[in-house]
C-alpha cells in the first residue's frame, strides 16, 4: 500500500499518546424546556470548547468505541485567512502547536506538511472512538483530497474505504472561473469494519415508477431485467432450455446465474420469456425492494442542499447577524441529514470534532424530532465563536426561531456545554489532585480495561455489601481497586488487604507504597501498582 512521507511525520505519527489527559469542565446546560442550568442535563448531548485533539482524548475514557457516526468538516487549507472560520493552518494556535511537537523542523513546513502534522493525531483519536460497525465521513475539496485519502488509508486501512461521495456544494456555475467552475466537495467515507453496510434510503414514487404489472402477475409491479452476465463468466455458458422444448444458446459473456438456479426461477415464472421466446427478462418485483441503496453521486440540491441555501439557513438561525459575518460555506442541514439517513440508527452517537456552525447537531435534532429517535451528538469547536455560535444554534433550534410565517419551531431537547479542565497529570508527573479523584479513578478504570467506569457493586459470599470506597469494579475476573487518599500516603498491607471484601481471579491494587511481600502477592494472584509511576498514559 502506498503510503504519504511529509516533513514532520515522524514526530505527530504517535503524537496522540503524548497529548495531556484532562479533564471535561460543565459550564452549564440547557433544556428547552428549562433553559440554562448550572447542573448537567443528563441528555448526553454535548458541546465543547477546547482544541479538538485534547478534547477527543478527554473522550476516550466515556466513548472509545461507542460512536456510531462521526463527521468532520476539517480546514481545507485554502490559504484564505478572512473568513470568521479561518481555513488555514497557520491559524496562530495550530503554529504554536506544530512548534510545540514538531519543533524547529517545523519552521521548514509547507502548508500540506503543516495540514498533515495537524489531521494525522485527530484522526488517529477518531479511529479509536468509532464503533466496530461505524463510519467515519469527512467532507474536503481538491486542495487537500488526495493527501486526505492517502492518510485515511494509513490509519484506517485501505480496505476499509467504502466511497468518495460527490456533493454538489454550488448551486450556480461561477462564470468568472479561469479554467472550470468547481461546483462540489468530496465526502471520503470510511468503516471500522469491512463488513459495514449503509441503511437503505427511502423509496419515493419517482423510484417506483418504472415498475408495472402488464400481465396481472399477483405478486406485484415488477421490472424486466437482464438475464444475462455483466462480465465473462465461462462456467455460466451453457445451452437453455426454453419452456418449449427450444434451445438456446448462451449470451457472449454467459448467463447471469447457474443452470439449476435459472431451472428454478423460470418455474416460479420469474423469469420469463417473450411469445415467439425470442427475449428472456427476470422479473424484479417491487415488493421485493426495501430501499434505495445509496449513491455516491449527490447531485440534486432538493435532498442535500448547497452552500448557499446553509448561508440563509444561518442567517435565519442569527437575524442579527450580516451576511458577511456569518460563515461563508457552511454545510446545509438537508447534506448532514442525508448522512446520518445513511449512517446513522435512531439511537446512535454521532460526533463532530470540528463542528464549526453546528450543522451535525442541527440535523441531529431535526432528524430526532422527525422520526421520534433518540440520537445524540458530541460537538467539539476549538475557536472562540463555540458558545456564541455553536451551542447558541444549537439553543435556537431547540427554543426555536424566526417570526410569523418564517417562524421555524423548536426541536426540543437538551444539552451540556464544556470547556477541557486541567490535566490529569502535573509538569512533574504525578496526580493533579485538583480534577477530583473521581475523574482519576474514571482514568484508571479505563487505562486497565478500556471502558467506562460505572458504579461497582460489591458482594461478601454472594451477598450484597457496602462498596469499599477503593473498589473500581469487576473485569474479566480481575477486581480493582485504587486506594488513594488526598491527604495521606496509602500502603498496601495485611491490614489494608483484609478490609477489600471483593476479589477476583486476579486482583489489581493501587496505593502509593506495598508492605506485602512479593512471594505473598503472587501466592494470592494480587497485583500491587504503584501511584504515580504505574498508571499508564494513553
Amino acid at each position: 500500500m502506498p503510503t504519504l512521507h511529509w516533513i514532520g511525520k515522524d514526530k505527530v505519527i504517535n503524537h496522540h499518546r503524548e497529548v495531556p489527559y484532562k479533564v471535561l469542565e460543565h459550564g452549564y446546560g440547557f433544556d428547552a424546556a428549562k433553559g440554562k442550568t448550572k447542573q448537567p442535563t443528563g441528555s448526553g448531548n454535548m458541546v465543547i470548547h477546547g482544541d479538538n485533539l485534547e478534547a477527543l482524548k478527554s473522550l476516550l475514557p466515556q466513548y472509545e468505541g461507542k460512536v456510531k457516526c462521526i463527521y468532520i468538516d476539517p480546514p481545507y487549507n485554502t490559504g484564505n485567512e478572512g473568513w470568521v472560520y479561518n481555513d488555514n493552518v497557520n491559524d496562530p494556535r495550530i503554529k504554536k502547536w506544530l512548534g510545540d511537537v514538531v519543533g524547529k523542523e517545523g519552521e521548514d513546513l509547507s502548508r500540506h506538511d503543516k495540514w498533515l502534522c495537524m489531521m494525522y493525531p485527530r484522526l488517529v483519536l477518531l479511529h479509536k472512538l468509532l464503533a466496530a460497525d461505524g463510519s467515519i465521513w469527512v467532507s474536503m475539496d481538491d486542495n487537500e483530497q488526495a493527501n486526505l485519502k492517502l492518510i485515511m488509508d494509513e490509519i484506517f486501512g485501505s480496505g476499509h474505504f467504502i466511497a468518495d461521495v460527490i456533493w454538489r456544494s454550488s448551486d450556480a456555475s461561477n462564470n468568472d472561473a479561469k479554467t472550470f467552475s468547481v461546483d462540489h466537495n468530496h465526502t471520503l467515507v470510511y468503516a471500522k469494519s469491512k463488513e459495514w453496510q449503509p441503511n437503505r434510503l427511502s423509496r419515493t414514487e419517482d423510484d417506483n415508477a418504472h415498475y408495472k404489472n402488464p400481465d396481472n402477475d399477483p405478486r406485484g409491479p415488477w421490472f424486466p431485467g437482464n438475464v444475462s452476465s455483466p462480465n465473462p463468466r465461462t462456467n455460466l455458458r451453457y445451452d437453455l432450455v426454453t419452456p418449449s422444448g427450444k434451445r438456446i444458446t448462451p449470451p457472449k459473456n454467459g448467463w447471469r446465474w447457474s443452470s439449476e438456479r435459472m431451472t428454478e426461477m423460470i418455474e416460479r415464472k420469474e423469469v420469463i420469456f417473450s411469445e415467439d421466446e425470442s427475449r428472456i427478462v427476470k422479473k424484479t418485483f417491487l415488493a421485493d425492494q426495501k430501499g434505495i441503496t445509496p449513491s455516491s453521486n449527490w447531485w440534486d440540491i432538493e435532498d442535500t442542499g448547497h452552500n448557499r441555501n446553509a448561508k440563509y439557513e444561518l442567517l435565519k438561525i442569527f437575524p442579527e447577524q450580516s451576511a458577511s459575518e456569518v460563515f461563508s460555506t457552511p454545510k446545509p442541514t438537508k447534506f448532514l441529514n442525508r448522512i446520518l439517513e445513511v449512517a446513522a440508527h435512531k439511537d446512535s452517537i454521532i460526533l463532530d470534532s470540528f463542528a464549526g456552525s453546528g450543522t451535525t447537531a442541527h440535523a441531529v435534532l431535526s432528524l430526532n424530532l422527525r422520526d421520534g429517535g433518540n440520537r445524540k451528538f458530541i460537538l467539539i469547536e476549538m475557536m472562540d465563536y463555540a458558545e456564541t455560535i455553536t451551542a447558541e444554534r444549537v439553543t435556537r433550534v431547540m427554543q426555536g426561531y424566526g417570526e410569523g410565517k418564517n417562524k421555524t419551531e423548536g426541536t426540543g431537547g437538551a444539552f451540556d456545554y464544556y470547556t477541557l479542565g486541567a490535566p490529569l497529570f502535573d509538569a512533574q508527573q504525578n496526580l493533579n489532585e485538583a480534577v477530583g479523584v473521581e475523574r482519576i479513578r474514571e482514568y484508571i478504570w479505563y487505562s486497565e480495561t478500556r471502558a467506562a467506569l460505572e458504579t461497582p457493586a460489591a458482594t461478601v459470599k454472594g451477598k450484597a455489601a457496602k462498596v469499599n470506597p477503593y473498589y473500581l469494579g469487576m473485569h474479566e475476573r480481575t477486581a480493582y481497586y485504587f486506594v488513594f487518599e488526598a491527604k495521606a500516603l496509602t500502603t498496601l498491607d495485611h491490614e489494608l488487604l483484609g478490609t477489600l471484601p471483593t476479589k477476583g481471579e486476579r486482583t489489581v491494587i493501587y496505593a502509593d507504597n506495598c508492605l506485602l511481600p512479593k512471594k505473598f502477592l503472587e501466592q494470592h494472584g494480587i497485583v500491587f501498582k504503584k501511584i504515580p509511576r504505574d498508571i499508564s498514559r494513553f
